[in-house]
């Protein structure tokens, strides 16, 4: 009998890595160069084998929750969470002047004055604010971290990746050798590769030893200071992926071919949670695509491929500002540009990974059309894959029938005479539009006897409009309840469900097919 096939858990680990590089505006390879430095630091302080194999995870996935808070982050950034991420980075771990310094300099800077005045004075009193954005980032990190695989001793280490060796980190404030060993390695070994890309060695030198015994335990950072060069320039002169992957302590985790799914699902549910519009479209299009495939029967298509490229066809909208993606109105030409390229940000995570190479073509091709017209490539229909046709059409169904901000969302009759009239034009392929109608037509259950967790009607309908994004007064006046009922039915949910977060609510919302308000 031949034994299942196996998929190295690091490889997916590492892709999706790539894509919170995207997610937070760093270089994509930036977390696989902090995962090596880390593993250096970890070898040379004698860590034992458990505690470097969270540093390997947790140095990978620090950023896992990035895109938990990236819409209220972006709106206070002139709707760009990408700038605010990748601006504030340097300064993040520094001293609070450092990071004031940066805040009235370029916070929202493309703003008029007074909004712009707003958004700085509103980020330097809202301290709980920024603290539940963090804890919002760690619990969505550790959720998403267990649903790809990983034990318990990397998601309790994911919730401390914000703490500070002297207590002033958040969201526990816990300090010194209270903090995993993982992460004061992990908060290093991160610093030691930005700030040496962005400021050169002697700057950032100086830089990291203000930070000594404050934001760092000094003798990470001391180990950092003379490992650190030579550990960075053995990665830059080989294959970083493979560095990687050889970096793996102890046994290799391997999980079976029918666990990628699952490991697919979560990349989506990551993907998905950027925007309050876009909760569920990835799951969607995927389940719509697989059976689009059998409907297909006899043309060769292979369901199981289809389903998989569309649960990670959108990994690069990640790349692009939410501002972009919840912007009530028409793009501008400069606007659409990073929209155009967020397939291709999709094939170049893809690309690095072999387990998922053989997706990396069909799912990056979603917005290509059969005349030419789509992007990113701006194929035709000779280069297009009966696989790539279908994911398309079943793309474009899909986002046709949910809610954007600029639009209502179109009936089931209105999106199909939307695609009948792109196969008129030439657009899109006969075959697979009539077999993603098919498959769109038929029936789904709408309402379930018993809901999960235990939750009530009314909790449930709450539930459904915090993922949408509603402030707990906009949900008071569509249900038309106080704002103190909202709470306490909040408070109720949040233990049911084990979050303590609207952005852990909403993650499992959507893993439960509750997002639609």
């Amino acid at each position: 009998m031949t034994a299942p096939k196996q998929v190295r858990l690091a490889e997916l680990i590492a892709s999706i890595s790539l894509a919170t590089d995207l997610g937070t505006g760093q270089p994509m390879g930036h977390a696989l160069r902090t995962c090596c430095l880390a593993m250096g630091l970890a070898r040379e302080l004698s860590l034992p084998v458990r505690e470097q194999f969270e540093t390997y995870y947790v140095s990978l996935l620090r950023f896992l929750g990035c895109t938990a808070e990236a819409t209220p982050d972006a709106e206070l950034n002139a709707g760009d969470d990408i700038a605010f991420y990748s601006g504030l980075a340097p300064s993040f771990m520094g001293s609070s002047t450092e990071s004031l310094r940066w805040i009235v300099r370029h916070l929202a800077e493309s703003d008029p004055p007074l909004p712009r005045a707003r958004s700085v004075v509103r980020m330097i009193t809202d301290t709980k604010g920024a603290e539940r954005a963090i804890r919002a980032h760690c619990e969505v990190g550790q959720i998403l971290a267990g649903r790809i695989g990983l034990g318990d001793s990397v998601l309790h280490a994911l919730g401390f990746t914000f703490e500070r060796w002297d207590g002033n980190g958040v969201p526990n404030r816990i300090a010194g050798e209270e903090i995993p060993a993982s992460c004061r390695i992990a908060i290093v070994a991160r610093d030691f590769e930005l700030l040496n890309r962005a400021l050169g060695g002697q700057t950032a030198t100086e830089v990291l030893k203000k930070r000594s015994g404050k934001a760092y335990e000094p003798r990470v950072l001391e180990a950092a200071l003379e490992h650190g060069p030579r550990v960075l320039a053995a990665v830059d002169n080989g294959s970083l992926w493979d560095a990687v992957l050889d970096a793996e302590p102890g046994p290799q985790m391997r999980i079976d071919d029918e666990r990628i799914d699952d490991a697919l699902e979560t990349f989506a549910h990551f993907t998905d949670l950027k925007s309050p519009f876009l909760h569920g479209h990835s799951i969607g299009v995927a389940d719509l695509a697989g059976r689009a495939a059998t409907a297909a029967d006899g043309a060769g298509m292979d369901p199981k491929l289809l389903r998989r490229a569309g649960l990670v066809h959108d990994l690069g909208r990640v790349a692009v500002p939410s501002g972009i993606w919840n912007k009530p109105a028409p793009l501008s030409n400069e606007e659409w540009e990073p929209v155009r390229l967020h397939p291709y940000f999709t094939e170049r995570i893809l690309d690095r990974c072999r387990p998922l190479n053989d997706l990396a073509e069909v799912a990056s091709s979603h917005h290509e059309r059969m005349d030419g017209s789509g992007y990113h490539r701006g194929a035709r229909a000779p280069a297009l894959s009966l696989e790539t046709r279908l994911l398309a059409t079943a793309d474009a169904f899909r986002a046709m029938t949910e809610l954007r901000p600029h639009r209502p969302a179109m009936s089931a009759a209105e999106a199909a005479e939307e695609l009948s009239r792109a196969c008129a034009e030439g657009r899109l392929d006969v075959p697979c539009v009539r077999a993603v109608l098919e498959a769109a037509g038929e029936p789904r259950p709408v309402t379930r006897s018993v809901w999960p967790s235990g939750l009530t009607d009314r909790e449930v309908e709450v539930l459904r409009l915090i993922a949408a994004g509603f402030s707990n007064k906009q949900i008071a006046s569509k249900l038309t309840i106080s704002p103190k009922t909202v709470s306490r039915h909040i408070e109720n949910i949040y233990p049911k469900l084990g979050v303590s977060t609207r952005a852990g609510a909403t993650l499992f919302a959507m893993e439960q097919g509750l997002g639609n308000a």
